[in-house]
């Protein structure tokens, strides 16, 4: 798992997560993966689990950069994704071959990447939606198939929402329903 927070300086960490008992995950010790003076937000971790996209303003505007997990601390390897401004949370696909991230007017980018061994090399990005979701970070997600987005929305000014359906125990749900499948 990671997380960022801005307390005194902007630093993103990381926790392990003992998953033996799944009902009853147990977090880590907290470690420091990026310490900086700049911005630094929304960490993303590759499929693999072998590098960590994160958003920082270290060179000025907000960009994305990608960076190898473990070994920020260490210095080695750090590559710019975005190539003017990037705003919102990034999305890896399951396959492990692009990385999207929303620019600061909320249009969707993406740069296909290769990874060998310690070396991270991203295409020029490309626009992939000239549509904006009114919302910005974590009100969307990417679907596993990687070619749709997710978005929470906002109800119109003429639609009224009159229903909210709330679960309960959700994970108890599952394991109901999917011993009935069987």
């Amino acid at each position: 798992m990671a997380y960022f927070h801005r307390v005194p300086e902007y630093e993103i960490w990381t926790v392990s997560l003992d998953l033996a008992d799944p009902d009853h995950p147990r977090a880590g010790k907290p470690e420091l993966f990026l310490a900086s003076k700049s911005d630094v937000r929304v960490p993303a971790f590759s499929p693999d689990g072998r590098w960590m996209a994160y958003v920082s303003a270290e060179s000025g505007p907000l960009e994305l950069y990608v960076r190898p997990f473990p070994g920020a601390l260490s210095g080695s390897g750090k590559w710019q994704v975005s190539t003017g401004n990037a705003n919102g949370m990034p999305y890896w696909t399951r396959n492990g071959n692009e990385l999207f991230y929303q620019a600061p007017d909320g249009r969707i980018w993406v740069a296909g990447y290769t990874a060998k061994g310690d070396s991270f090399a991203a295409d020029q990005p490309r626009l992939w939606s000239e549509k904006a979701p009114p919302m910005q970070i974590n009100q969307l997600d990417l679907m596993p198939t990687g070619k749709r987005f997710v978005a929470v929305m906002p109800a119109s000014a003429t639609e009224r929402q009159t229903h909210v359906t709330f679960l309960l125990n959700f994970s108890d749900e599952l394991r109901r329903r999917t011993r009935e499948v069987k």
